[in-house]
């Protein structure tokens, strides 16, 4: 089956590569070890470009491979997404690392007390610490976050 685009089409598929590679890349540049499955098929729609109307937005890059240009790199609205995306994989990733970090502590705690009861439901336990997480973090961002260093506040 062969599929025509639009300019403006191509160009959003151009974007989509864009936003799927920086992703496998994460932030380490060059250094994803993920790069060389995605590599290919990237190249293929790169070099497509040209001929759907969107040559401007793909460039060579210093190892002869083809790059998205500078147009989508400095994409306004494909910078916004990013940095929206960015501020809620730290959010849910705080959230949960702290949340889990917590669980394991009480679940320590409670074993080497010696204290018997009910076995407690983990998955909701760590939910409830979660929302405790959520709702501070609502009401004052990262303004009440203490990183101790060394046993000093």
């Amino acid at each position: 089956m062969k599929e025509s685009f639009s300019p403006q089409e191509f160009a959003r598929l151009l974007e989509l590569v864009q936003l799927g590679m920086r992703s496998v890349m994460g932030r380490q540049g060059g250094a994803s070890p993920h790069f060389e499955r995605y590599q290919s098929i990237e190249q293929k729609i790169l070099k497509m470009a040209e001929r759907h109307g969107c040559g401007e937005m793909v460039d060579v890059g210093g190892n002869g491979n083809l790059i998205p240009s500078k147009k989508i790199e400095s994409d306004e609205e494909l910078r916004k997404m990013v940095g929206e995306a960015d501020n809620d994989i730290f959010w849910h990733e705080l959230v949960a690392r702290l949340a889990d970090r917590d669980l394991g502590v009480e679940q320590t705690t409670a074993a080497l007390s010696g204290k018997e009861g009910p076995p407690i439901n983990a998955d909701a336990r760590l939910k409830e610490i979660e929302d405790l997480y959520w709702a501070e973090f609502q009401k004052h961002d990262l303004a009440r976050v203490l990183v101790m260093r060394a046993g000093k506040g």
